[in-house]
């Protein structure tokens, strides 16, 4: 019961965050731009606020029930672990999570800050395109993380 109910909340966190990501690349950047043009920024800066709340939710949901299921799903024979297919898939796994909890982490709490403080509208742009950029290789790194998870499913 207790693997079901981690499972579940597993999902659900993957779900709300590499969905709010989708959401945001694929229908409220373009849509906003497409409507409000130059005032779009303005916007998309308190979507980006509001769902960071949830994206910090999911992160966390996702580390401990993550944990929790490596250690009830963890093969081991004898009491040791044996480096197997699902421990390499699974390290590969969280190389990339890490990535991407990494980027999360520097896109709002040093990049965010430097954009607030830049003056010049080209580097604030620049900066803007590199933030969006790094919102794009996080959802990027997501899909691989499904993929190695369901590859990790199928090879224990």
């Amino acid at each position: 019961m207790i693997e079901i109910i981690l499972n579940w909340l597993h999902l659900i966190a993957t779900v709300l965050w590499l969905g709010g990501l989708a959401f945001m690349l694929f229908v409220a950047i373009p849509k906003t731009k497409l409507v409000l043009g130059q005032e779009s920024g303005k916007l998309l800066g308190e979507f980006s606020k509001r769902f960071k709340i949830f994206a910090d939710l999911c992160i966390v949901l996702l580390v401990i029930t993550g944990v929790g299921l490596s250690i009830i799903n963890m093969p081991i024979y004898n009491g040791l672990s044996i480096w197997n297919n699902w421990i390499l898939l699974l390290i590969l796994k969280h190389i990339f999570v890490f990535l991407m909890i990494f980027i999360h982490l520097f896109r709002n709490f040093i990049l965010a800050k430097k954009i607030n403080k830049e003056s010049s509208t080209i580097k604030k742009s620049v900066l803007q395109k590199l933030s969006l950029n790094l919102v794009k290789l996080v959802f990027i790194f997501g899909l691989i993380v499904l993929l190695l998870s369901v590859a990790s499913t199928l090879s224990q």
